[in-house]
């Protein structure tokens, strides 16, 4: 009886989850993104090749106030790629771009997002390696409200440079950003 309560209370959870399942922080608003002509909706499979120049990110719903922070990363590097143990996965922030803000026009249904900045971390398409089995890189692009005089802390700026390893969690804490917004997630597998 309990379940057949909670099992419709636990499907709408899901989906309107627009981060991958496990994924922290969960985000319910939809990031739009395109890849040329290709919506991405979450988890959708995409190829290298399709991925590989920056998307087009907006809303559906409406056009947003306000200056905001890009980021895409991957979340399932292989671990043994850096020293980590067989079969554990980091992350690799693949993109982090300021100064996005919103048209106040839709065009074809998007209000885009655009920015002029290329740092602090240009956008670096998917390229997972190879794995035996196949495996499916989950690539979460996540959009965050940008404060006012906003800098990148100075304790991240390596863990951007690096890229391997990024801990969103803390760099979102010391740069005090507070709640994402949007977000969206698809797969590109090696």
């Amino acid at each position: 009886m309990l379940f057949s309560t909670l099992a419709p209370i636990l499907l709408a959870v899901t989906v309107l989850a627009q981060t991958p399942p496990n994924f922290s922080p969960s985000v319910t608003s939809t990031l739009q993104v395109k890849f040329g002509s290709k919506s991405v909706t979450p988890g959708l499979a995409l190829t290298k090749a399709e991925t590989a120049k920056i998307p087009t990110i907006g809303t559906s719903d409406e056009a947003l106030n306000g200056t905001y922070i890009f980021f895409m990363i991957d979340l399932d590097v292989p671990g043994s790629l850096v020293g980590g143990a067989a079969g554990s996965r980091i992350t690799n922030v693949h993109c982090l771009l300021t100064g996005f803000t919103s048209t106040s026009m839709a065009t074809n249904s998007l209000y885009t997002l655009t920015t002029k900045d290329t740092s602090p971390k240009a956008y670096v398409g998917p390229a997972p390696p190879v794995e035996n089995p196949p495996y499916a890189h989950k690539y979460v692009e996540i959009l965050y409200p940008q404060p006012v005089g906003f800098k990148v802390p100075s304790t991240q700026m390596s863990a951007i440079s690096r890229g391997i390893g990024f801990n969103l969690t803390a760099f979102v804490s010391e740069a005090k950003l507070g709640s994402p917004v949007r977000a969206n997630w698809f797969t590109v597998t090696g």
